[in-house]
């Protein structure tokens, strides 16, 4: 990564331009071409320096329901229920823990009532029943912006 990238990078999360063309906009802060900016971030995101460009929205706001959930996969199963959990639009994340529930993740949907219902579809197309559903008592939000200007 060079210095352009990192300050790309600092710019994108810092303060990303809610215009028509942010892409230009970016470009011309940058002293780029508009599609020198876009393949610099497609290839950071190759690269895998940069996992998800999106939007950050506090969903209980816009009267969605999360909570985190924990599932005990067997070792030889991680991938095809990684697969599985992953195909749902609400699960926002998903990972692997040293645990005898390995598998965390959380999930987004509208309702409780769609939460359950889709917690119930991952047990039967995974066969595993035993999912914990653990819903959000107290909401923190902590909010990380790298500088990396000065790295």
């Amino acid at each position: 990564m060079n210095q352009l990238d990192k300050e790309l990078l600092t710019m994108i999360q810092k303060d990303f331009p809610i215009v028509e063309r942010p892409y230009k906009y970016i470009a011309n802060e940058l002293q780029l071409t508009e599609k020198e900016v876009i393949n610099r971030i497609k290839n950071l995101k190759e690269e895998g320096i940069i996992r998800r460009l999106g939007g950050v929205f506090d969903s209980r706001k816009l009267g969605y329901y999360s909570t985190l959930c924990a599932i005990k996969v067997p070792k030889e199963d991680l991938d095809e229920v990684a697969t599985i959990i992953n195909k749902i639009p609400g699960v926002t994340h998903n990972y692997l823990r040293n645990h005898q529930y390995n598998m965390w993740f959380t999930l987004i949907g509208p309702s409780e009532e769609y939460i359950q219902e889709t917690l119930e579809e991952i047990k039967r197309k995974s066969g595993i029943e035993d999912l914990m559903n653990l819903p959000s008592k107290n909401f923190f939000k902590v909010e990380v912006k790298f500088n990396l200007m000065e790295v």
